[in-house]
């Protein structure tokens, strides 16, 4: 998030597509009602009516994966209109800078793309540069090189005519949607998984900076772009580097070319050395010096090209690569898509170690009707784990608030907390190793682990905030560890230095509002620095000052010199005032200092002249690339009704990854056999793939089955009512559910032909006190080519009565 639950009563309209935060993300709906109360709009955008669109004022069915054809509409509109917020566009966001000359879109392929390979290069995406390397200014945003004129050309395709063709949403309705949110100011955009299950989910995101950057809403109270994260701690878990290209903090991780520091900083920048080092001293200590390169050579190296997301790891696993697999709080037999690929990979392995509350269906997955336990070779071990309201230790929300724990119970007979599972293991691990002189055995013998005989959280914690390595004192502040001079610090996540710098911080409860815009600075702890509206610079003019005075956040003081305000300045230097290069800089974590409308490739700080000793040159932060290209443009899901009405030679995107070494496990349907959509989803009553919610009888009461909803219309064409038995299928299996035939769902209009959405839950397995069966049998192992994200909410199916 960019802002947070409690800022959103501050909007005046919600743009709510991708998130059914009503049943989801309830406290959201707190908020968002008290928003409506004060006469704030609601948009929903969903391919169901769900509780959510009960409460909007405006409500559009979609085609599910059709997102970026009705929001580059809004795109268009609002340029072609200049409903955009001329001045925030041109001080505070990149549509001045020149593009490359090279840069092309033809055919749906951005330039620079490589058909062998499946992947662009992106130096055509970069900036025309001048002579000290910095972006050259376009003289006006009409300039036909500037970002702004790119930009405005992209999405003149896309009208609301050719947007209701792909998408299903009437032309008008569109117009409605796009009018009714330009109008409120500030606007805030809420999105979730169905948003980001789709081979186009990372661009779809970036279409809502796109809207909110042209519109100025972003860095401003009731404002933003707000992810609601689907478990209280996932936002926890990706601070910690639980993404396959990060490391803690959202470090890059180091790739198999990097073989010293120097070569890492080359690709990412210097901004990167005091976080890396940091993090290295944090996890080796005393053996992470200057002289070692301060343990580079200790950390793995990861091959880009590998692209190891969850279902590449169980591609590779059904493929033999691995022996081993520790699986912690994940169902991943019913979670993952087209479940076949995990089924098949468990049985390669030599052992599975389970931790977790119940016997799920990944531990048991031998037991499964139809596979014969005597065929498989692998040693399954269960470790009982405790419960959340069974262990201390912090919870990171959506917001970026750091949120202390205490237990409430004591752990269950021999179940443990996982950080008494992990330093055990660790230390007989360690044990094992002792007295080895083998290079490869080094980290693990010279790692930094001292949190307890018995293992304490806050030790945790401390160590994610940070010490003075000099004096040994925790860091006080993110300002502490920013001044630090490289290789005196270290911290295990830098974003979080602070948190425990004056004592418990993540504990604090102080629920007081002065300000009445739901800051609450001394309830817990955000990061980075207790801010708690990120970019928050770009709720000031150029002049340092508020631009919303029922909503100021920061301004400049120009009596005493400094950036004040009711939350943290999220500037680079507090003293550096609106007329210096830092202080207009309101995107400071961007290598521009503003927000980007079009993600160029550029490193910022590359000297004029090659360094003396011939090495590559370093320079100080590298822009972040969408790896499908610098503009979102719209492609087809991987199994689609139609073709692409603006470019059907390229229909779907052309470097989306789907699963291909194991084609007799991930086949493709077609239309022709499977003229359905297929959407999936969750149920309140049932939390992810239902380990702990399946073995709850009262939960179980109020939602006892998978069922599979469809519209009246196709009910009446197929035959079925409500509460019969269908066989819903797709090219990858099939599964039969029980019927709800609803309204909630309706034919729409594709491109002229009637097209029907059907909606399940996903939250079913063989085990447990609730068995049924999973729809991931159906789904389709087609991934986003930047994040690695499953397209869970689109495939080809078919459906009939079941006999």
């Amino acid at each position: 998030m960019t802002n947070s639950w409690s800022d959103l009563k501050n909007a005046e309209v919600f743009l709510i597509a991708g998130s059914n935060c009503a049943e989801n993300h309830p406290i959201a709906m707190k908020w968002i009602n008290r928003a409506k109360e004060k006469g704030a709009k609601i948009i929903v955008v969903d391919p169901r009516f769900t509780r959510t669109a009960s409460k909007a004022d405006i409500f559009a069915q979609i085609r599910p994966g059709t997102d970026i054809a009705y929001l580059g509409a809004i795109v268009n509109y609002i340029i072609e209109n200049k409903l955009y917020d001329s001045k925030y566009v041109l001080n505070f966001t990149n549509a001045l800078n020149k593009v490359s000359k090279d840069f092309k879109l033809e055919e749906g392929l951005f330039s620079g793309y490589d058909a062998k390979t499946r992947k662009y290069a992106v130096a055509s995406w970069g900036y025309q540069l001048g002579p000290d390397n910095k972006p050259l200014k376009a003289g006006s945003l009409e300039d036909q090189d500037s970002v702004f004129a790119k930009l405005k050309a992209h999405y003149s395709r896309y009208t609301f005519e050719t947007a209701e063709k792909i998408s299903g949403i009437p032309a008008a309705k569109i117009k409605e949607i796009a009018d009714a949110f330009c109008k409120g100011k500030p606007g805030s955009i809420l999105y979730a998984l169905g948003m980001t299950q789709h081979t186009t989910g990372t661009q779809g995101i970036r279409a809502y900076a796109i809207i909110q950057l042209l519109l100025g809403n972003i860095g401003k109270a009731g404002g933003g772009i707000n992810a609601l994260r689907g478990e209280p701690n996932v936002q926890g878990s990706t601070d910690m580097g639980n993404l396959y290209n990060s490391l803690p903090a959202y470090v890059p991780h180091p790739i198999n070319t990097d073989k010293s520091l120097r070569d890492y900083l080359v690709r990412n920048g210097s901004v990167q050395e005091k976080p890396m080092v940091a993090m290295l001293k944090a996890w080796f200590g005393e053996h992470a010096t200057k002289e070692n390169d301060y343990g580079f050579s200790y950390l793995p190296k990861v091959n880009p090209a590998v692209n190891a997301t969850m279902v590449k790891l169980f591609e590779l696993m059904e493929k033999g690569q691995f022996k081993m697999l520790f699986n912690v709080g994940s169902n991943s037999l019913v979670s993952i898509p087209n479940r076949q690929l995990v089924r098949s990979a468990l049985t390669k392995l030599d052992m599975l170690v389970v931790s977790d509350l119940f016997e799920i269906e990944t531990a048991q997955f031998w037991r499964e009707p139809g596979v014969k336990p005597a065929d498989i070779k692998t040693e399954v071990i269960m470790f009982p784990a405790a419960f959340v309201y069974e262990k201390d230790g912090t919870i990171s929300n959506s917001s970026r608030w750091i949120q202390w724990k205490d237990p409430a119970l004591k752990p269950l007979g021999d179940s443990k907390p996982d950080l008494d599972m992990i330093d055990h293991l660790f230390k007989k691990v360690r044990k094992l190793y002792a007295g080895s002189t083998d290079a490869k055995d080094a980290p693990i013998l010279n790692a930094r682990w001292d949190y307890g005989e018995v293992p304490s959280a806050l030790k945790v914690l401390q160590e994610l905030n940070g010490y003075d390595e000099t004096t040994g004192k925790l860091l006080p502040t993110l300002a502490d560890y920013l001044k630090a001079p490289v290789g005196t610090v270290s911290t295990g996540c830098w974003i979080y230095a602070g948190v425990t710098g004056n004592g418990n911080l993540a504990a604090r409860r102080k629920n007081t509002d002065p300000t009445g815009l739901g800051l609450f600075r001394e309830w817990s702890f955000a990061w980075p620095g207790n801010i708690r509206i990120l970019y928050n610079r770009a709720s000031c003019d150029e002049l340092g000052q508020p631009v919303d005075a029922k909503r100021k956040l920061i301004w400049w003081d120009s009596a005493n010199k400094v950036w004040a305000g009711d939350d943290g300045a999220d500037v680079v230097d507090k003293t550096k005032g609106p007329d210096t290069p830092e202080g207009k800089q309101s995107f400071r974590m961007n290598p521009e200092g503003v927000g980007r409308l079009f993600t160029a490739s550029y490193m910022s700080g590359l000297p004029t002249e090659p360094p003396a000793d011939g090495l590559p040159a370093i320079g100080i932060r590298p822009a972040g690339i969408c790896v499908d290209g610098p503009l979102p443009e719209f492609y087809e899901p991987t199994e689609s009704p139609t073709t692409n009405l603006l470019h059907p030679k390229v229909s779907i995107s052309p470097v989306a990854l789907v699963l291909s070494s194991s084609p007799e496990i991930q086949k493709i349907g077609k239309a022709e056999d499977f003229p359905h959509v297929l959407t999936t989803y969750g149920v309140v009553e049932h939390f992810c793939a239902g380990g702990i919610t399946r073995n709850i009888p009262w939960l179980n009461e109020l939602m006892p089955e998978p069922f599979a909803e469809i519209s009246k219309n196709l009910g009446r064409k197929i035959g079925v009512k409500e509460g019969d038995m269908v066989e819903v299928s797709s090219a990858r299996g099939k599964v039969t559910v029980r019927a709800l035939v609803t309204d909630r769902l309706q034919t729409y209009k594709i491109n002229g032909k009637d097209t029907e959405t059907i909606g399940m839950p996903w939250s079913w397995g063989f085990a447990g006190l609730s068995p049924g069966p999973s729809t991931n049998d159906l789904t389709i192992a087609a991934l986003d080519p930047g994040a690695g994200t499953p397209e869970y909410k689109v495939c080809l199916v078919n459906i009939r009565r079941a006999n």
